[in-house]
């Protein structure tokens, strides 16, 4: 009878198993895992997930816990599974650390960020990605009450807008366009936070009167022509994201990098050519595909365009001219993209977004292809 038994046995299991890879569940996932001050809900998901992103329905099954993406310091995950083997995190409310010496007691105030905070806080909170006629409409910084280039702390400030008083505003230098490197076309322009300011006296500037405001933080040296956009004091950005692998989004292409390097890792924050309009949304995870190299099929056999001749070099672009894929007879050949990392949206405009790269498999670059899958 053992025999059946063991043959029972082994079938449950590979039906538990089949269950449970459902999730693509790691098979070093803890049983038992205390969230720590500093941890982020990418690392806790990376734990137990090969599919992080799928965290959620790691918890479907679990009516304890009404937002997954909220978790705090403290908090005790269980793993377990249901009666028919579907793996589930339980949230043990019940657990205590404990200590010969003491009793450690965990406020829990603020939940976990999906991200980490220190790197994309500053683009949360400060850095803007505005188009030119968003720039084009703003109050600019005229000139200061003392002749010098450059104001400082303190400073009072002539803008050139109708300001309502006491208004607080963030003070922002135009930068670099991001262009869209498939089309050529200027999307927006990186704005960088400099300084903020406070609305001292009302302008008439129908009447060529400009506001007065007066300098309370710095950052950079303001100079005449920076922006003026309005902020509110106390304003609360959320870090907490619900992670998700979009449908139906056109691909791609990283545009720039913020760190200005040519190959950048994880933890990078990115800017993408999508955004709002393409369906992009905050919490969206995408695929970084990189373009393997095109092979020339030439006399000497199939090289690597770096090493093909004037000829070869000049069959590529015209292929490339006229937009021709693979035959069988190709001389030039298109080679696939390969995956090379993945990439966590956390803030969305029109037609850009930044990212972070959450995961890189090889060195990426300006240029490498984002899309769902």
């Amino acid at each position: 009878m053992k025999y059946p038994i063991a043959a029972l046995f082994m079938a449950m299991s590979a039906s538990f198993s089949i269950l449970a890879d459902t999730l693509n569940l790691k098979s070093s996932a803890p049983e038992q895992y205390t969230v720590k001050k500093g941890d982020t809900l990418w690392d806790i998901s990376n734990l137990y997930l090969r599919s992080p992103w799928k965290w959620r329905q790691l918890w479907q099954w679990n009516p304890q816990v009404n937002n997954p993406d909220r978790i705090y310091p403290g908090d005790v995950l269980a793993l377990q599974y249901d009666a028919e083997g579907r793996p589930m995190l339980m949230l043990d409310k019940g657990v205590k650390k404990l200590s010969p010496h003491s009793r450690v007691t965990v406020q829990k105030s603020t939940a976990i960020p999906t991200l980490p905070l220190a790197m994309i806080e500053p683009f949360i909170e400060y850095e803007q990605a505005l188009d030119q006629d968003a720039l084009n409409s703003s109050p600019i910084v005229l000139g200061a009450s003392r002749n010098v280039k450059m104001s400082t702390l303190g400073h009072i400030l002539y803008v050139k807008g109708s300001l309502p008083l006491s208004a607080n505003y963030g003070i922002y230098r135009q930068g670099e366009p991001y262009i869209d490197l498939a089309t050529g076309a200027t999307l927006a322009y990186e704005t960088k936070l400099v300084g903020s300011a406070r609305v001292i006296r009302v302008g008439n500037i129908q009447n060529g009167v400009p506001s007065s405001v007066e300098v309370e933080m710095i950052k950079q040296e303001i100079k005449p022509g920076d922006v003026l956009l309005p902020i509110s004091k106390g304003q609360s950005y959320s870090a907490q994201f619900h992670m998700a692998k979009p449908k139906n989004i056109d691909a791609g292409m990283i545009i720039a990098s913020t760190n200005k390097l040519r190959e950048f890792g994880t933890t990078a924050v990115v800017v993408l050519n999508l955004g709002r309009n393409a369906g992009l949304k905050e919490g969206h995870i995408l695929d970084i595909k990189k373009q393997s190299p095109t092979v020339i099929e030439g006399k000497h056999g199939p090289r690597y365009v770096e090493d093909a001749n004037s000829l070869e070099k000049f069959m590529k672009s015209v292929r490339e001219l006229f937009g021709k894929g693979n035959t069988e007879n190709s001389v030039v050949w298109t080679m696939p993209k390969e995956k090379v990392g993945e990439l966590m949206v956390f803030k969305v405009y029109d037609d850009i977004s930044y990212a972070m790269v959450i995961k890189s498999i090889h060195p990426i670059r300006v240029g490498d292809t984002v899309s769902a899958e």
